[in-house]
């Protein structure tokens, strides 16, 4: 550990404490009258991820690694589940993603452009509060922030991100409701360029009831960024609603057939028991988890980091 400050931990446990305490419950029931981890106890601690939104193939996953400790250490008693779980399921999101993010950091562009962040979502999940607090991070962090109202479809949208950008006094371009996209896109970006800025964040509409439609929208607001920026969007972020549990995957798996996402961040983690449903997304999807949202206040948007994450869900 040592990676997080004690009030980021804090916060931390406090945010995944319904998840917690919903496993733990669950787990209780499973050991009990129970001295070892045998098939029975496996059954049932594979119906206990499930039903905690972790996911079929990465339950699987799980109990499988689980067996095999199990049949080599031959003797497991069921007060070691806990520590056991732990391991195994740090060990696959080990396995399986990149590097951990430590801190709200904003790499150096190869071409010295500011770095192009494209939010996308659907609409309700906390995207626009997400831009608004990665905004607010950004800056603490000394980073100089754009931040670009191209979800044109709605006018709450272009509204809420006008708030959050005086909120945290970072300048903010739009234009009216109906207005293309694109065209806020390329003027956010052109914009970045005049300032030196360091970083721009993009909202996009929020719409999955056509798929063709959004994948060419998408497209478009990249293709007319390259423009001035030849490799924006440096990362396409993906934000899903924790919440939501199993929709989670759904949208993840409509998104990423619509556009190349790069990094996911799961919000609304702290009102939710579905908290494991960040493990299954990770895992499954291969595609980094940067930040998970643990409260309402400004400052709780954190960066992702799995040890942290399993440590506090299974905390005893």
């Amino acid at each position: 550990m040592g990676l997080f400050s004690k009030t980021k931990k804090e916060n931390l446990d406090k945010g995944l404490a319904k998840t917690k305490e919903s496993v733990f419950k669950k787990l209780s029931r499973v050991v009990v009258g129970k001295s070892t981890v045998d098939d029975e106890v496996l059954d049932n601690l594979e119906e206990v991820l499930i039903t905690s939104d972790v996911g079929v193939e990465t339950t699987l996953r799980i109990i499988e690694r689980i067996e095999k400790r199990t049949a080599r250490d031959k003797y497991l008693g069921t007060d070691e589940l806990h520590t056991l779980l732990k391991e195994e399921i740090a060990a696959l999101l080990q396995e399986n993603n990149t590097r951990d993010v430590i801190e709200f950091e904003v790499p150096q562009t190869s071409d010295g452009l500011p770095y192009v962040i494209m939010v996308v979502g659907v609409n309700g999940v906390g995207k626009t509060t997400t831009i608004g607090k990665l905004a607010h991070q950004f800056k603490k962090a000394g980073k100089s922030v754009v931040i670009g109202a191209a979800d044109t479809f709605r006018a709450a949208a272009i509204n809420q991100l006008e708030i959050w950008a005086q909120r945290v006094d970072v300048p903010i371009i739009k234009q009216k409701m109906g207005s293309d996209p694109a065209s806020v896109a390329f003027d956010t970006v052109q914009s970045a360029i005049t300032a030196k800025a360091d970083v721009v964040l993009i909202d996009t509409a929020g719409r999955l009831h056509n798929k063709i439609n959004l994948m060419n929208e998408l497209s478009k607001v990249k293709k007319v960024m390259q423009k001035l920026a030849p490799h924006a969007p440096n990362e396409v972020l993906l934000v899903l609603d924790g919440s939501t549990g199993q929709n989670a995957f759904e949208q993840a798996r409509q998104f990423t057939k619509a556009t190349e996402v790069s990094a996911l961040a799961l919000t609304k983690l702290d009102g939710t028991a579905k908290g494991g449903v960040v493990i299954g997304i990770s895992d499954q999807f291969k595609i980094p988890v940067k930040y998970i949202g643990i409260g309402e206040g400004i400052d709780d948007l954190q960066v992702f980091n799995r040890l942290e994450f399993v440590d506090s869900l299974f905390k005893q």
